[in-house]
């Protein structure tokens, strides 16, 4: 085989022109008689520098970006096939800071591997941890599950191990591993990029949960507005079959497990767990009364793990690896690594995966880059569009669960959205309620209500109406809804809506708040 060549297939990178990129270098190769071949691999997360084409080479990977189709052939004239300094060469791909500084556990082989190649992903330590969990009791897993310390990362931070214990367990002929797979947060592409880039890492992961848990049927729930992750991870799921990693016998082992991917409309709140189960059954997405929690009576009325992808992800390295590898990253009691997003107004956007530790600053500045547009940064929002906003005072804040909620924030997907000094957190405010208004499923009155009322209230401060008056009303009207609401979607708006008032009065023409967050 002759030189082989990376082109991203993940849903980024074809939004900048991947695709036709791929096909103007396979028809250059063509015209030149080139013999090589073009692999589609996912995306490394360095989206300022997408479509990134690779070469290998005797030296590693070499990488080249951002490429359009009218630079193929003059990189091809340069010497691509080489690895050949052009304007566009960054040398060796592993050695661009920007990824250097990471510590990829759950993302080891994005961007690296085919994502659809099986021995590719065993060729780059695949299948190791479901091989050891095979050999385990579903206790002994279980505890090197709770050991790590690895919590839920998809906003709560609630212990894996512990809720995969309960379901174990829980009474039921029948059990199920449910992915939450339904990443709808503004700033949020975590989940996406694993689905399209290492699809066997997350059914690995889900693989072991059930065979910890004695679950035999697993389901990832995601939305219509994935369909390059659909397609990934669907054929993905047919070719583990296949090769007897699922089905009636995992890895000619005494266990079963099996699973599909659902797709969902795109409802914000089926991102909650019992809204999430309640489409999985065919009905309305909406918000059910715990208890019973799902790892009681979950789908179907049977009990049921119900995990984020990055959650799942994260087992097999755990597995593989052991308890204190993975403990041995983070602080306090947050352990191992966290995919960071940097969006909004960022110069260096993309996926970061480090461990918990860093500060807004560092994460903002040293590795962002600061703003896109040149100004200064105004305030920075943390998971997804019920996070608080934190203004530059705050930046020292560390990454980590704890850390995170004493500053009455939180790290949710870790998303991470910038804003530079033009934006009106007024108008932020406002967009928070009008969105929990929109989104919300109505079941409950604070959220279905109060939402409405908040958006009320927030264009009376607008057009000048009694501000401090208006404010006042609305502290209240959060209070509300935060202690009222049946879920976390009307329960969050309060950390948007009155980050914003506390940390930004000036846009809200009031004097500053002292005791508004509490």
């Amino acid at each position: 085989m002759g030189v082989v060549l990376y082109v991203p297939c993940d849903a980024a990178a074809l939004a900048v022109g991947a695709d036709r990129v791929a096909q103007t270098l396979a028809e250059e190769l063509r015209a030149r008689n080139v013999d090589a071949k073009i692999i589609r691999n996912g995306s490394r997360g360095m989206h300022w520098l997408e479509p990134l084409v690779e070469v290998e080479t005797e030296k590693g990977r070499i990488a080249y970006g951002p490429v359009s189709p009218s630079d193929v052939a003059g990189l091809l004239d340069a010497g691509l096939m080489e690895g050949a300094d052009h304007a566009l060469c960054h040398g060796l791909t592993k050695e661009i800071p920007y990824l250097k500084r990471q510590t990829r556990l759950t993302f080891y082989r994005c961007g690296i591997i085919d994502p659809l190649s099986l021995e590719h992903y065993k060729k780059n330590k695949g299948l190791l941890g479901l091989q050891r969990a095979l050999n385990m009791t579903r206790a002994e897993i279980i505890q090197t599950v709770t050991d790590s310390g690895l919590r839920g990362r998809g906003g709560a931070g609630f212990p894996t191990g512990i809720k995969w214990n309960t379901v174990l367990k829980a009474e039921g002929d029948q059990k199920y591993i449910v992915c939450n797979a339904d990443e709808g947060d503004s700033g949020t592409f975590s989940d996406r990029m694993i689905m399209e880039g290492d699809p066997f890492v997350l059914i690995e992961g889900m693989a072991i949960a059930g065979i910890a848990t004695g679950a035999t049927k697993g389901y990832i729930y995601t939305r219509s507005e994935y369909p390059h992750a659909v397609a990934i991870m669907q054929d993905a799921i047919e070719i583990a079959r296949g090769a007897g990693i699922l089905g009636r016998s995992v890895m000619g082992s005494s266990h079963a497990f099996d699973m599909e991917v659902r797709v969902g409309a795109g409802a914000y709140v089926c991102g909650e767990e019992t809204s999430l189960l309640n489409s999985l059954e065919g009905k309305r997405g909406v918000v059910r009364a715990k208890p019973p929690l799902p790892a009681i009576e979950g789908l179907f009325g049977c009990p049921t793990v119900v995990n984020n992808v990055m959650s799942l992800a994260s087992v097999p390295i755990i597995l593989d690896r052991g308890a204190r590898f993975y403990r041995d990253y983070g602080v306090g009691n947050s352990h191992g690594t966290i995919p960071i997003q940097l969006t909004g107004n960022i110069k260096y956007g993309g996926l970061y995966e480090t461990a918990f530790g860093l500060t807004l600053n560092e994460l903002i500045y040293d590795i962002g880059g600061g703003t896109m547009s040149g100004r200064p940064v105004k305030a920075v929002q943390v998971g997804g569009p019920l996070g608080a906003y934190f203004p530059p005072s705050l930046f020292d804040t560390v990454f980590d669960y704890e850390a995170f909620t004493e500053r009455n924030g939180m790290i949710g997907h870790a998303g991470i959205v910038v804003f530079d000094d033009t934006v009106d957190m007024l108008k932020q405010a406002r967009f928070a309620m009008e969105f929990c208004a929109i989104e919300s499923c109505g079941k409950c009155t604070p959220c279905r209500i109060g939402s409405v009322r908040g958006v009320e209230v927030l264009d009376r401060i607008a057009r000048g109406d009694e501000p401090e008056q208006q404010v006042e009303l609305l502290s209240d009207l959060c209070d509300t809804m935060k202690m009222g609401s049946l879920c976390a979607l009307g329960g969050f708006v309060p950390y948007p809506v009155m980050s914003s008032v506390t940390h930004f009065p000036q846009d809200f023409r009031v004097k500053p708040l002292t005791d508004a967050a509490e």
